[in-house]
C-alpha cells in the first residue's frame, strides 16, 4: 500500500505543525506509512506579490483551497490546517476530522524593539503615546485600539519571520502583534524579563503577552486542524485516536460562533472557549458598528454548536 499522504503548506511554522502531525502518526500506527505532500498556497503567493491586496476581497480560502484541492483529487489523505485559517463552510465531500493534541498558547503576543526607548516587561498600559504597532488583522487592530486609542496601527504582510525582520528592519514601527502559539512552534520564547529567545529572532526583541481579558484570540486560535474526505473512515479512525476530546469541543463552540455571525478571519471578531468544571465557557467580541460589543456563556461539553449560536445571537441582537 502507499503511504498515507499528509498535506500541507510550506512555511516553517506550517511545516512544524504537520511535522508534529507526522510524528504522532507515527507513534500511534507504526504499522502504517506517512508522508508529507508540501503546497504553496494563494495565500502564500499574495504575502510576497505586489501591494497588500484589500483583505475584504479576498477568498476565505487563502491558506486552504489548494489542501482542500489535493484532498478531493486524490493527492492527499489528510490536510493539516492552523485552525484559524480553516473556513467554517468547507467544500462538499470535506469534513473537519478532530484537532490534534491540545491546544497551544491561545494569546496573542505584542512584540516590539528595545533599540528605540522602549524596556523589556512593558505592559499595554505602559507604552508611550504614538506607539506604532503593525498588524494586518482587523480584530487585533479594532482590540488594541479599543485598549489603547493613542497608539498608531498599520498594516504589515508576511509569515512570522518575515514580520519579525520587517519591524527590526523599518525604524518607523515600535512593535508587531504574533500569535503566541506560532512563536512556541518555531521555537521561540518569551524569556522570564519578556525577551524573545531562540529561533534565531534577533536580540533586541521583547514581548508583552496579552491575556484573553484583553485581547481575544481567532477563531481556532492555537489548534491544528484534520481535514479529511467526508466518507474516507479509515482516515477518520486515524484522526479521531489524534484528536483531543476537550480541545475539538472549544473550537466546536467557537465555529459554531463564528458561522453564525457570518464572518471569516477578515472580520474583526474574535472568540474564545475553555472548558471549566466539565462545562464550556465561550466568550466573544464583535466590532460589527461602531462600538465593540461583548459577550458570553456557557454549556455543556456536548451542546458545544448550540452554545456558539446561542453567544452569536447576543452579539447580533439589535443595540435598543
Amino acid at each position: 500500500m502507499r503511504p498515507i499522504l499528509i498535506a500541507t503548506r510550506g512555511s516553517a511554522l506550517a511545516r512544524a505543525q504537520s511535522g508534529t502531525v507526522l510524528a504522532s502518526c507515527r507513534e500511534k500506527f507504526p504499522d502504517l506509512s506517512f508522508d508529507l505532500v508540501i503546497l504553496k498556497t494563494t495565500g502564500d503567493r499574495l504575502q510576497t506579490a505586489g501591494p497588500a491586496p484589500d483583505a475584504s476581497k479576498l477568498p476565505r480560502a487563502l491558506f486552504t483551497k489548494e489542501l482542500e484541492d489535493a484532498l478531493l483529487d486524490g493527492r492527499a489523505d489528510l490536510a493539516v490546517h492552523s485552525l484559524k485559517d480553516l473556513p467554517t463552510d468547507l467544500p462538499g465531500g470535506l469534513r473537519l476530522a478532530g484537532v490534534a493534541g491540545e491546544r497551544a498558547d491561545v494569546r496573542d503576543v505584542l512584540v516590539y524593539r528595545t533599540d528605540n526607548g522602549l524596556v523589556p516587561g512593558m505592559r499595554v498600559g505602559g507604552f508611550p503615546p504614538g506607539t506604532t504597532v503593525a498588524t494586518g488583522s482587523a480584530r487585533r487592530q479594532t482590540q488594541l485600539l479599543a485598549l489603547r486609542p493613542d497608539f498608531r496601527a498599520v498594516p504589515i504582510r508576511g509569515n512570522v519571520p518575515t514580520r519579525l525582520q520587517k519591524l527590526m528592519a523599518q525604524p518607523e514601527l515600535d512593535g508587531t502583534l504574533l500569535a503566541a502559539a506560532g512563536l512556541e512552534r518555531l521555537g521561540i520564547r518569551v524569556s522570564r524579563i519578556g525577551l524573545l529567545r531562540g529561533g534565531g529572532v534577533p536580540c533586541d526583541l521583547a514581548a508583552c503577552v496579552l491575556e484573553p481579558e484583553l485581547m481575544l484570540p481567532c477563531v481556532g486560535q492555537g489548534a491544528i486542524g484534520l481535514e479529511i474526505r467526508e466518507e474516507d473512515g479509515r482516515m477518520a479512525d486515524i484522526c479521531r485516536r489524534l484528536d483531543d476530546y476537550h480541545t475539538s469541543q472549544c473550537v466546536t463552540a467557537e465555529r459554531s460562533f463564528l458561522r453564525a455571525m457570518g464572518g471569516g478571519c477578515q472580520t474583526p471578531i474574535g472568540a474564545y472557549a475553555c472548558v471549566s468544571g466539565g462545562r464550556i465557557h465561550l466568550r466573544a467580541v464583535a466590532h460589527l458598528t461602531q462600538n465593540v460589543r461583548r459577550a458570553e456563556a456557557e454549556g455543556t461539553l456536548t451542546d458545544a454548536v448550540a452554545l456558539g449560536e446561542k453567544v452569536a445571537a447576543q452579539l447580533l441582537e439589535p443595540v435598543l
